[in-house]
């Protein structure tokens, strides 16, 4: 799987409507953190133990989307949030590999 960007809206309420555990990634282009730790989500979104648990992984520009991001309350970049059936699950600010993991692997 590789980490989808959404572009609308509309993509993203139905992309946190799965029924598996959907991981966005909300970061800016500006965002030093933001791309220190995209290659490292891209490595999870081709783990082999979470495709198997279908673990759905998408990304929003905050820029681009500034609508989506100010619906959901970002505040600072990166932050990811897990969503299953459109109910935020959990919410991880900061790129710190080690939490981000542990967040994913504990609700997948």
């Amino acid at each position: 799987m590789v980490v989808k960007e959404l572009t609308s809206k509309a993509d993203f309420d139905q992309a946190i409507q799965a029924d598996k555990l959907v991981v966005i990634d909300f970061y800016a282009t500006w965002c030093g953190p933001c791309r220190m730790i995209s290659p490292y989500l891209e490595e999870l979104s081709a783990d082999p133990t979470l495709n198997e648990k279908g673990v759905l992984f998408y990304k929003v520009d905050v820029d681009k989307l500034a609508d989506v991001a100010q619906e959901v309350g970002i505040t600072a970049m990166p932050t990811f949030i897990c969503y299953r059936k459109g109910k935020k699950v959990e919410e991880l600010v900061g790129a710190s590999k080690d939490r981000l993991k542990h967040m994913i692997e504990k609700n997948a």
